[in-house]
């Protein structure tokens, strides 16, 4: 098939050759005076039948220079094709510019020659830098996609940013496991204090009652040491929301005009939340994610020291606060028994534990 494209070829430019040389070449040696050589059509058939007669002895040279020519293009990497075509189109441009004031000059040599002596210059030229230069090219493409990314991802953190909003309640101050949340780093975001919240933990603060006047000077220093000593933004909100008395009420509201996050421990206002679509952070879930894992039938070894609800169960606590309520455990209230783990509840509120005292269960 590639012969017979290169023999089609030959004879096209033999039978364009033909009609333009030909009548010069019978001038030269006085043949011009055939009537039908003079004929464009006997001309193009002539050049075209000569070429034809060429095409036997390099038809296969010619073959061969166009299969060489496709495996190196197919073998080269795009980048490198892409590259050199571009540096090509732009010394083909460039020669084209310069050379349109000598086409309009009177000299032969000059305005037929020279413009043909710059495409071939600033092509040559042209398609070197581009393909020596590739890894610049690809490299100016890439910096712009990476800072085009770069900025996205800008763009993306500061609208996260902008909701990581932390509305803390009265009862996760008090509770003070927050400060210690806030220093691991597990909290990101701006901390939160609403005023409504900080009166009411200074109305607590000033109770007469001694248990109450010290859970609120307790939650005073811990927000103290939040404000002052951890490394996270802290942010006072100033305003209040006279038409709701409730001061749950009014953080949920907040947190809906600020797209913010409520921390609480607080098991009915974590439901309260939930039913409003509000987002929120238990600590108490957080603690009990990270509590070891108790599985039914495995052994512990506890001291019982009060009487449960029921009859006849002992109540016994762990070391992170788990209260186990052991089945027939009253007679070993004030003693350290092994028990048995029945089955494990857990909820927002909290964690508890069934056990039965393994010397039952030895004696069944």
């Amino acid at each position: 098939m590639l012969k017979r494209l290169v023999q089609a070829c030959f004879l096209i430019i033999g039978g364009t050759l033909g009609i333009f040389l030909l009548p010069e070449l019978f001038k030269l040696f006085n043949l011009h005076d055939i009537i039908f050589l003079n004929n464009s059509y006997v001309t193009a058939i002539l050049g075209a039948i000569i070429f034809y007669l060429i095409t036997f002895w390099t038809v296969d040279y010619v073959v061969d220079f166009v299969k060489w020519f496709e495996d190196s293009v197919v073998k080269a990497p795009i980048t490198e094709i892409i590259s050199g075509s571009l540096g090509l189109i732009f010394g083909l441009l460039i020669a084209f510019l310069v050379g349109i004031p000598f086409n309009n000059m009177r000299f032969p040599f000059v305005n037929s020659v020279i413009p043909i002596l710059l495409t071939l210059l600033l092509g040559y030229l042209g398609f070197q830098i581009g393909f020596k230069k590739r890894e610049e090219l690809m490299n100016l493409f890439t910096i712009s996609r990476s800072n085009k990314k770069k900025a996205n991802i800008e763009v993306e953190e500061e609208k996260k940013n902008t909701k990581t909003l932390k509305l803390l309640d009265t009862s996760v101050i008090i509770d003070g496991r927050i400060a210690d949340i806030c220093q691991t780093g597990f909290l990101d975001g701006v901390i939160v204090i609403p005023q409504f919240v900080l009166m009411e933990l200074q109305h607590i603060a000033d109770s007469s009652d001694a248990l109450k006047r010290n859970r609120g000077r307790r939650g005073l220093d811990i927000l103290n040491r939040i404000q002052k000593e951890l490394p996270i933004e802290v942010q006072i909100y100033e305003g209040d929301f006279d038409d709701i008395q409730e001061v749950d009420s009014k953080l949920i509201k907040l947190a809906k005009l600020t797209n913010g996050i409520v921390v609480t421990n607080d098991f009915n206002l974590n439901k309260v939340c939930e039913l409003q679509n509000v987002q929120v952070l238990n600590i108490n879930d957080l603690a009990n994610a990270v509590k070891p894992v108790v599985l039914p039938g495995e052994e512990l070894n506890v001291q019982l020291i009060k009487d449960g609800k029921e009859y006849h169960q002992g109540i016994a606590y762990l070391d992170d606060g788990t209260m186990i309520v052991v089945e027939e455990g009253r007679n070993y209230i004030g003693k350290r028994i092994d028990v048995l783990v029945t089955s494990v509840l857990q909820t927002s509120a909290g964690r508890m534990i069934f056990a039965k005292p393994k010397l039952l269960e030895k004696a069944l």
